[in-house]
């Protein structure tokens, strides 16, 4: 079996097999219709977390049919989802102050005008303690933070622990700290490593996480250090202003392994990139080796999977993914992967439990992002995802245990792929969409807030279209799940008059008309001068390159 080209989407029943604590899910209502004399019960099959089961079968007994029946819907208009815009990379710029100051004060002004709620940016850990460890400068994030309060925007801080930019070619290149580079060359383990001995050093790697590798500090303990001192110096605006810290995670900000470098993953022909396992720096095999000793299987724990052969071919031709006796569903393949993606959920835990004790009470939501790997969603081992640290196949639900992870340290979840739909794949193996219900599945079951994103900076009708449906899966219902959604990026193009005018359009859709309205009429009060135009601001911020 090549491929599959339409599996079935798991059922929620499937899903709600493993039970998350403290969450409590209402039953709709029974009706039983041609009540016969002998009488029956319904009875629903779980199966395991690890697989997907099939639908239940009707019974041949007596008793009559059971019709679920939805409840009626609330009587009042449902609140709609808010809509933030990520700011460019570089809003602030090397030298740690705002770049472009005047266009980013017109853009903003713009951006409130359309009743943006507010919006996002990355705090760049490369510039913020890019001079010596435990020495932080925020100037210039506290005077976009002043901006953008003057302006009736709220801020969603994305503490960023990884590299922006491929290199120093880039129009905007951020590395790691520069004493964190310094110790990267003096230990090259710090860095993910594949199996061709590549070191990857757009974040460090998890396998040191609490180890006192960074002059003298664990990579975990210099995480929490800069979540510290970022609560201590926005203290006047968390909870009015900044409202939401997302936390980095991983490459690109995502809770996930550098199998394929971020750079790649927009490039056309990404989608045939099965990714590297990066399992071979010392610090991952010492912990590879360290779980097969304690199963008491010693040989499993030298080195990684051997049959994946190449990055850039068909899964099946490949002795590890392949689907028909594919050694990614052996008893090794299930040893290897349960190992690899439970220490990329430790690494997950361990951040979201320190953001949860340093931001607690602060009134700051805390959140974490899972990358929108779909490009081998319809076959059966999902390499990509595999690769990447999501176990996740047609047997084995990935998704849920981060849900579940997430919800223990009451940690929203972000997502991309909001955009995308299967039919502009290029590839019949992909699913952009079918990857996005289940993972809304698995944030559903678990009640989290679910924040979603664009993939493709693009602002066609098609695109936009495209979001709002896929939002209203989440929002909207009456689960009590909270949404919204951040517009990536702010660029110049999004101030063009064909643009801009979808873009408003978009903004009312998203939102619910009378927030809209009392949004638009509170700043109108605030801001000064009161009477700058739209239009105006709009051709100022247009200035922005």
């Amino acid at each position: 079996m090549a491929a599959i080209t339409a599996p079935p989407h798991p059922p929620l029943a499937v899903f709600s097999a493993v039970p998350c604590r403290g969450l409590r899910f209402r039953r709709a209502p029974l009706i039983r219709v041609a009540a016969s004399s002998s009488s029956s019960s319904a009875s629903f099959s779980s199966s395991s977390s690890s697989s997907y089961g099939t639908g239940g079968s009707s019974g041949a007994g007596g008793g009559g049919e059971i019709h679920y029946v939805s409840p009626p819907p609330p009587p009042t208009t449902p609140p709609g989802a808010p809509v933030y815009v990520t700011l460019p990379a570089d809003a602030v710029g090397p030298g740690g102050r705002v770049a472009r100051r005047r266009a980013m004060a017109a853009s903003l002004a713009a951006l409130a005008s359309a009743g943006v709620t507010g919006v996002a940016v990355e705090l760049w850990w490369g510039l913020v303690e890019r001079g010596c460890p435990g020495e932080y400068d925020w100037a210039g994030y506290l005077d976009l933070a002043a901006m953008a309060r003057r302006y009736g925007l709220r801020v969603r801080a994305i503490l960023a622990f990884h590299q922006c930019g491929a290199g120093p070619q880039d129009p905007f290149w951020v590395p790691l700290p520069q004493w964190v580079l310094e110790e990267m060359e003096k230990m090259p383990d710090l860095s993910y490593t594949d199996r061709y001995q590549r070191r990857n050093k757009e974040y460090i790697s998890l396998g040191c996480d609490i180890l006192p590798l960074l002059k003298g500090r664990s990579p975990m303990q210099a995480y929490s250090d800069f979540m510290r001192s970022f609560r201590d110096a926005f203290k006047d605006y968390l909870g009015g202003i900044v409202t939401e810290v997302q936390v980095g995670m991983g490459p690109g900000g995502e809770l996930r392994y550098p199998s394929c470098p971020t750079e790649k993953l927009n490039q056309p022909g990404s989608s045939s990139e099965l990714g590297e396992f990066q399992c071979y720096d010392k610090f991952m095999q010492a912990s590879l080796n360290a779980r097969a000793r304690i199963l008491g299987i010693q040989e499993w724990g030298d080195g990684g999977p051997a049959g994946i052969d190449d990055t850039r071919q068909n899964p099946e031709e490949t002795n590890f993914f392949r689907a028909d006796g594919g050694c990614w569903n052996t008893p090794y393949g299930r040893f290897f992967l349960e190992w690899y993606s439970g220490m990329l959920l430790l690494h997950g835990e361990r951040l979201c439990a320190v953001a949860d004790a340093i931001f607690s009470g602060t009134g700051v939501a805390i959140s974490g992002k899972v990358s929108g790997i779909h490009w081998h969603y319809y076959t059966c081992s999902h390499p990509s995802e595999l690769t990447a640290g999501y176990y996740n196949t047609l047997l084995r639900d990935g998704y849920l245990p981060i849900a579940q992870m997430f919800s223990r340290h009451k940690t929203a979840l972000c997502y991309s792929c909001f955009d995308l739909r299967d039919a502009e794949r290029s590839n019949s193996q992909s699913s952009p969409e079918g990857t996005l219900r289940q993972l809304m599945a698995a944030a559903k079951i678990c009640n989290l807030p679910l924040n979603g994103e664009n993939s493709v900076t693009r602002l066609d009708d098609t695109s936009l279209s495209q979001v709002i449906r896929s939002s209203r899966l989440y929002s909207g219902g009456t689960s009590g799940t909270s949404f919204s959604f951040n517009y990536v990026r702010m660029n110049k193009s999004l101030f063009e008059f064909h643009n801009w005018n979808r873009f408003t359009k978009f903004v009312r859709k998203m939102s619910d008309a009378r927030t809209f309205l009392a949004r638009l009429n509170f700043r109108r009060r605030h801001q000064r001068p009161p009477s700058m135009s739209v239009v105006w601001v709009v051709s100022r911020a247009c200035a922005y390159t």
